[in-house]
C-alpha cells in the first residue's frame, strides 16, 4: 500500500477545499453578518493540515493501483467532509455541537440533504450560502467518481461503464485521462449550473437565491435558504425549472460528455437506461397525479398536477426539495414515494439510490429466470438494449443489491435500537442511504432530534449510499489490508 502517496493526494485535496472557505467568507463581508471569522479560521486550519500532509510527501509519486483507490476513494469524503464540518462547529449563529456539524456536513458534501438546522431562512448569509457550496462541490466529486473512476475500480456492476460510456476512461490503473475527462465533466456541470441559475432567476427568484438553489438543483442535493424549500416561492414556474434541471441532472453524465464531444444528441433517445429512467419518472407522476385528484387533496387539477410533478420528481431522483408535506399525503403516496428513491437517478449522474441501470438489470435477470422456469432448456441472455450483458455484470449488480439490502437492514436495526420507532427508522435510513434527505415520521421535516448515536450512523449511512456500497465495505475486509 502506497501510504506516503494517498497522504500526499490527500494533503492536496485538504488545501485545495480549503479555498471553498473564502467565498463565505467574502459573503459575510458583503452583507456584514458576523459569520465571516469562522470561515477565516477553518480556511487557515485546513490550508495549514493539508501541507502539513502534503510537504514531507511531496516527492511520492507512483503509478496507484486499484488498491490504493478504494482508500482514496473513502478517505477523499471522510476528510473531507470532516474539514468541512469545521465552520459549522467554530460559529456562534448557530451554535452546533461537533456531532451536528459534522452530520450537516457530511449530508451537504454528500447531497443527502438532510438537515439538522431550524429557522434557515434566519442564518447568516454566508452560511446559507456554504451549505448549498457543499452539495454543488459534492455534487461534482460524485460525478468525477461514477463516471471517472468507479468503472475502473469495477464497483457493483459499474465497470459496465469501462465498455459502454462514449468517452470517458476505460483504462485499468489511474492514468492522467481521469483528469481530461474530469475537466469536460467540470465544463458541462458548470454551464448546467449557469443555465439553472439564470432560469431560477427569470422564474422570480433574486440573485442569491437562484445561484443557491442552481448548486443544489444541479447536485441533487435538496438544501435550501428556507425551512419551507421551494415551497417558500409558491411558484409554478419555479417548480418547473426545477422538474427540468433535476431531469438533466439525474441523466448519465457520460451521454452529457458524449452530446459535447461528439455535438449528438442521439445518444439520449437511444440509451436503455435513459428511456427506462424517462418511463419510470412519468409512471410516477401520473400515478401521484391520479391519486391526489382521486382523494381531493388539491382545489383544482392543475395544483394537484404541479405538486404531483415536483414531489414525484424530487424525491424519485432523491433531490427531497418540497413544496408540501408529502408525508401528508393519502394513502400509498408517502410510501411509494420513499420507495422510489431506491431507484434514484442513473448511473453516472449526482442521484442517490440503487441506480436506474441496477433496477433495470435486475429486472431482466428476473424476467430471465422466470423464462429459464417455462423453459427449461433455452437459452436466454440479458440484454441491455441489443448487446448481451456479461455474466459477470449481471453477477456483479445481484452481489451490489445483495450487499445493500444488508447494510439497509443493519443500519436500520441499529436506529430501531437507540430507540427511534420503526417508521422513523426505516425512512431515515432509506433517506440517508438514497441520498434523499427528508423522510416520515419524526425526520419529515429536520434531523435535529435524532439522537447524537442516531445521527452517526445517519453519516455511516450517506457515506455507505455515495460511496456505491463496496467502495467502503471493501475496507472491511482483511484481504484488502495484506501486502
Amino acid at each position: 500500500m502506497q501510504y506516503r502517496a494517498i497522504i500526499r493526494i490527500l494533503g492536496l485535496l485538504v488545501a485545495l477545499f480549503s479555498v471553498t472557505m473564502i467565498p463565505p467568507a467574502l459573503i459575510s463581508l458583503i452583507y456584514g453578518d458576523g459569520s465571516g471569522l469562522a470561515f477565516v479560521l477553518a480556511f487557515v486550519l485546513s490550508i495549514l493540515t493539508g501541507l502539513a500532509f502534503w510537504y514531507p510527501n511531496r516527492r511520492s509519486k507512483v503509478d496507484l493501483r486499484a488498491k490504493e483507490g478504494f482508500l482514496i476513494v473513502v478517505l477523499f469524503w471522510t476528510v473531507l467532509a470532516s474539514f468541512g464540518a469545521l465552520p459549522f462547529a467554530l460559529l456562534e449563529q448557530p451554535h452546533m455541537s461537533i456531532t451536528d456539524a459534522m452530520f450537516e456536513a457530511f449530508s451537504g458534501l454528500t447531497t443527502t440533504g438532510a438537515t439538522v438546522i431550524e429557522g434557515i431562512e434566519y442564518l447568516p448569509k454566508a452560511v446559507q450560502f456554504y451549505r448549498q457550496q457543499l452539495q454543488w462541490l459534492g455534487g461534482m466529486g460524485i460525478i468525477v467518481l461514477a463516471v471517472a473512476i468507479l468503472p475502473i475500480l469495477g464497483v457493483g456492476g459499474m465497470q459496465l461503464y469501462r465498455a459502454e460510456t462514449p468517452g470517458p476512461v476505460k483504462d485499468s490503473k489511474m492514468t492522467p485521462r481521469i483528469a481530461d475527462t474530469a475537466k469536460h465533466l467540470w465544463y458541462i456541470y458548470l454551464s448546467l449550473t449557469i443555465a439553472c441559475s439564470g432560469a431560477y432567476w427569470l422564474a422570480g427568484m433574486n440573485l442569491f437565491d437562484a445561484v443557491c438553489h442552481a448548486f443544489s438543483t444541479i447536485a441533487i442535493g435538496g438544501f435550501s435558504t428556507y425551512d419551507a424549500s421551494l415551497g417558500y416561492f409558491n411558484s409554478v414556474a419555479v417548480n418547473i425549472v426545477c422538474v427540468v434541471f433535476l431531469w438533466i441532472a439525474a441523466l448519465n453524465f457520460s451521454l452529457h460528455y458524449a452530446a459535447v464531444s461528439g455535438r449528438n444528441i442521439k445518444n439520449y433517445f437511444k440509451d436503455p437506461e435513459c428511456k427506462a429512467f424517462f418511463t419510470i419518472q412519468l409512471s410516477l407522476v401520473t400515478l401521484c397525479f391520479l391519486a391526489l385528484v382521486y382523494h381531493s387533496v388539491y382545489e383544482t387539477a392543475e395544483m394537484a398536477l404541479d405538486q404531483a410533478l415536483i414531489q414525484a420528481v424530487s424525491i424519485s431522483t432523491t433531490a427531497g426539495f418540497a413544496t408540501t408535506d408529502f408525508s401528508a399525503w393519502p394513502a400509498f403516496l408517502p410510501i411509494v414515494l420513499i420507495f422510489s428513491s431506491f431507484i434514484g437517478g442513473c448511473a453516472g449522474s449526482t442521484g442517490g439510490g440503487l441506480k436506474v441501470i441496477r433496477v433495470f438489470l435486475l429486472f431482466l435477470q428476473g424476467k430471465r429466470e422466470v423464462d429459464r422456469l417455462i423453459h427449461p432448456k433455452a437459452v436466454y441472455a440479458v440484454k441491455l438494449g441489443d448487446r448481451a450483458m456479461p455474466e459477470r455484470v449481471v453477477e456483479a449488480v445481484w452481489g451490489f443489491f445483495s450487499a445493500y439490502a444488508v447494510v439497509f437492514v443493519v443500519i436500520m436495526v441499529a436506529l430501531i435500537a437507540t430507540g427511534m420507532d420503526d417508521i422513523t427508522a426505516f425512512s431515515a435510513t432509506a433517506a440517508t442511504l438514497n441520498n434523499l434527505g427528508p423522510g416520515l415520521g419524526a425526520v419529515s421535516g429536520t434531523y435535529a432530534d435524532v439522537t447524537d448515536a442516531g445521527k452517526w450512523l445517519l453519516v455511516v449511512a450517506m457515506l455507505f449510499g455515495r460511496l456505491e456500497i463496496f467502495s467502503l465495505l471493501v475496507l472491511f475486509s482483511p484481504t484488502f489490508w495484506r501486502s
